[in-house]
């Protein structure tokens, strides 16, 4: 069986564990790229906005939040499969661009800023990627 195969299967396994454990969906805001061609676009006055990515399944683990105060700290666990799949239609080589770019994630219409992103791997393949996320 070769790596791609067993990779595969991997990343389905974590799939179907995400599912199972929450069905919780996340979006992933980043810049917006349309831009007007008139003189206000041209001269960087029109808004670019933003562009959300949904990532699902997700499970989501509410954390202590020690010396923050009333904020909330999250660990969310995402899919690299869902990751992944997105990273084409943004023009986007690897994950680590990805979260590099995000503005913000947006859980249960809660704005929160990216902690860190550590990728979890086994067998060789990244299967999911915990997010901690400060609101």
């Amino acid at each position: 069986m070769g790596s791609g195969i067993c990779g595969a299967a991997l990343k389905r396994a974590a799939d179907a564990l995400l599912q199972s454990l929450g069905k919780d969906s996340v979006s992933l805001l980043l810049p917006g790229s349309a831009t007007a061609g008139d003189a206000a676009g041209l001269l960087g006055l029109v808004d670019p906005g933003v562009q959300a990515v949904l990532i699902a399944p997700v499970a989501a683990r509410e954390l202590t939040t020690g010396n923050l105060g009333p904020r909330r700290r999250v660990e969310f666990t995402m899919p690299a499969s869902a990751i992944g799949e997105a990273l084409p239609g943004l023009g986007m080589g690897t994950a680590e661009e990805l979260f590099n770019a995000v503005l913000a994630l947006n859980y249960n219409n809660d704005l929160f800023h990216i902690e860190s992103v550590v990728p979890e791997s086994f067998g060789g393949t990244v299967c999911f990627y915990l997010v901690t996320a400060v609101e």
